[in-house]
């Protein structure tokens, strides 16, 4: 398949918007879009798919994401700072990330551990979730700076919602290295917005 296109680009982009999204969602009123977290946490364990769409198993499961982005970036709605701020480090962290070769294979060691728990238990099981947040509290954490999550204490004290938060932020890595993949650079997202607000409206017609 053609990785290389601006609709692949602004799918994954979407991913890392929707991953950051969660994590707000969560941190704040500890609870987060039962479909966009199922699609999100599932794009971490599809490795090897037949499309960009596919990692997520359908553009209906990225609706968050894109609606967050075409809201942001077309100026209808005030960008989430909190929200901005996340992707921001996922981004960054992922960057990092992409130079370290064995903490890549770690990563793919433990995502292959945690592919064989979701065909047992399902995607969205707690043991599924608590492993990706393992791996990524184990890894992607350790990298500097580590991502500041802020929210409320009675949701971020609470070991379910923090090993969901850590997962999420696992997947937004998985969607920026995506990003990556499909030719995507922060130069293009500079200069290339119209373009991107224009796949965004195409994206969500077909939602």
């Amino acid at each position: 398949m053609q990785l290389n296109t601006y609709t692949n680009q602004t799918i994954a982009l979407a991913g890392i918007a929707q991953a950051a999204a969660l994590v707000d969602q969560l941190a704040t009123t500890g609870t987060a879009d039962p479909i966009a977290l199922e699609a999100s946490i599932g794009s971490i364990l599809k490795i090897d798919s037949d499309s960009v769409v596919d990692v997520y198993g359908s553009l209906s499961g990225l609706k968050l994401g894109l609606e967050q982005m075409q809201a942001q970036m077309s100026g209808y709605k005030i960008p989430s700072h909190q929200q901005a701020r996340y992707a921001a480090s996922i981004v960054y962290l992922e960057n990092q990330l992409s130079r370290n070769k064995e903490m890549l294979k770690t990563i793919q060691t433990g995502i292959a551990r945690a592919q064989a728990q979701s065909e047992q238990f399902g995607v969205l099981h707690e043991n599924v979730i608590a492993n990706l947040g393992d791996i990524y509290f184990n890894t992607v954490r350790t990298l500097a700076p580590p991502v500041m999550v802020n929210g409320e204490q009675e949701y971020l004290s609470r070991t379910d919602t923090t090993n969901k938060i850590r997962a999420l932020l696992l997947a937004g890595v998985r969607s920026s290295l995506l990003w990556k993949q499909c030719g995507g650079s922060r130069w293009k997202f500079l200069f290339y917005r119209k373009k991107i607000v224009a796949e965004l409206q195409d994206l969500l017609k077909r939602v």
